[in-house]
């Protein structure tokens, strides 16, 4: 690519501004990635992948439209905009449409601080495979692994730049490495398996490949021999590997565009109460070498740390400019956008506040329970919170895992499940939902 990130960007906007648009705000994305795949001690898979596009939205009055493109030629640019300005013609008014005024604009450009772009020096293909490999052998190295469905490691790079009419242009560079190890236990129909892995940003973050491939092994031999948990209503504790659906549940009910339409069981709650007392779910998109951090949203207002949750009150929706002005309140700095598609609300960082007990404390006082590793499925209402999943992980007798557990289904309402949760202490810091395994006392579980 010849012309810089900023460069196209105000290549695009200038093409729009010819072409008759009122106001128009572009994003330029390239990236690179090498990803590499083992099985039986063989290379199975590498990819490489290299590209840049860019994406331009135009706005006339109160219509716009979305365009994006790959072709990064002068002319192909002065066809987009064009193209854009012709759709947003025919476009259907909307109110709402509009770039953030220059008050509202980020003074933050770059990413600088949040150390989200590992400068040391990119794996070699064959550095990825030899992490593949020594994963795989770590799990097959497990008493009890049969096989080792896949294992692999990835390395990749992105940039972005966003410019807008308004005045706006910033950009950033991020980097993320990862491992993984898929490991099966057992044989025939008794067959069952489990995975672990890493994603960080940088490569000194990333946990060995030999513990990876270890704990894979570990947890699928722990899955041999499952049986349907026990019907009724019991105790239900979520690891802390799938316990952040339970709050990614309530952040897509604070949403602001399923607020703006009415479809979110937390509508009318907000300033009440929806966590227990003590309990808060803060966002901070400015955590260092954590994925969802970013020095500002895709409209180019400013990202700041804000209590979603304080104290279990709700206190606030997730909103972009569109919402914002919809349900007539301020913006939040939650905007995201893709390349074809207007901006919509999204979270960045989140975090529980993490309880004092440990996960075996809350086994131990679950007395007979479900502890749940993996959820499947799902049956969610929206509008009402009824929840219903899937799942499998160990049943719990007298305060002790007794044996594992497939086939089963949990059930209760979303609002209820909030309201009364116990977290642990066992979130993992790094991740972009920190959130601890959780306890639900009470809960209707289908098996046998």
């Amino acid at each position: 690519m010849t012309q810089s990130l900023p460069d196209l960007t105000a290549r695009l906007l200038e093409a729009a501004r010819r072409a008759g648009a009122d106001q128009a705000d572009a994003m330029a994305r390239d990236g690179s990635s090498v990803s590499i795949g083992v099985r039986a001690g063989k290379l199975e898979e590498a990819e490489r992948s290299e590209g840049a596009e860019i994406g331009l939205r135009v706005i006339l009055g109160q219509r716009q439209a979305c365009v994006s493109s790959s072709d990064l030629r002068d002319a192909a640019m002065d066809e987009m905009a064009a193209r854009a300005v012709a759709m947003a013609r025919e476009a259907p008014e909307d109110p709402t449409v509009g770039l953030a005024s220059s008050d509202q604009l980020s003074a933050l450009r770059d990413a600088t601080a949040l150390e989200l772009f590992d400068p040391s020096d990119a794996p070699s293909p064959d550095a990825l495979m030899q992490t593949a490999l020594a994963a795989e052998a770590a799990a097959l190295a497990v008493d009890g692994v049969t096989q080792v469905s896949g294992a692999g490691a990835s390395y990749g790079t992105s940039h972005v730049h966003i410019a807008a009419t308004n005045g706006f242009s910033g950009g950033y560079s991020r980097s993320h490495r990862q491992t993984y190890c898929t490991a099966i236990a057992g044989t025939g129909t008794k067959m069952e398996r489990d995975s672990d892995g890493d994603m960080r940003l940088f490569q000194s973050d990333l946990r060995p490949a030999e513990e990876i491939g270890t704990r894979a092994g570990e947890r699928a031999v722990s899955r041999l021999g499952a049986v349907q948990p026990k019907t009724g209503k019991y105790p239900v504790l979520f690891d802390e590997r799938i316990s952040g659906s339970l709050i990614g549940h309530l952040l897509g009910a604070v949403n602001g565009v399923a607020i703006a339409r009415g479809g979110s069981f937390l509508r009318g709650h907000l300033g009440q109460r929806v966590l227990p007392a003590g309990l808060s779910l803060t966002e901070d998109p400015h955590r260092p070498r954590t994925s969802g951090s970013r020095p500002f949203d895709a409209e180019g207002l400013p990202t700041a740390r804000r209590a979603i949750v304080d104290d279990g009150i709700l206190t606030g929706w997730t909103l972009d400019l569109a919402t914002a002005r919809k349900l007539n309140m301020a913006p939040t700095g939650n905007a995201a956008r893709g390349l074809s598609a207007p901006p919509s609300p999204s979270n960045w960082n989140v975090e529980l506040t993490q309880g004092t007990a440990t996960r075996d404390d809350l086994i131990a006082r679950m007395g007979t329970g479900f502890l749940v590793t993996s959820l499947i499925g799902s049956t969610i209402n929206a509008n009402t919170g009824d929840y219903s999943r899937g799942a499998s992980g160990f049943w719990v007798e007298n305060g002790r895992i007794s044996h594992p557990v497939a086939e089963g289904t949990i059930a209760g309402n979303l609002l209820d499940m909030l309201a009364r949760m116990i977290p642990a202490n066992d979130a993992r810091p790094h991740l972009s939902h920190v959130v601890p395994s959780i306890l639900i006392e009470d809960m209707s579980i289908a098996g046998q």
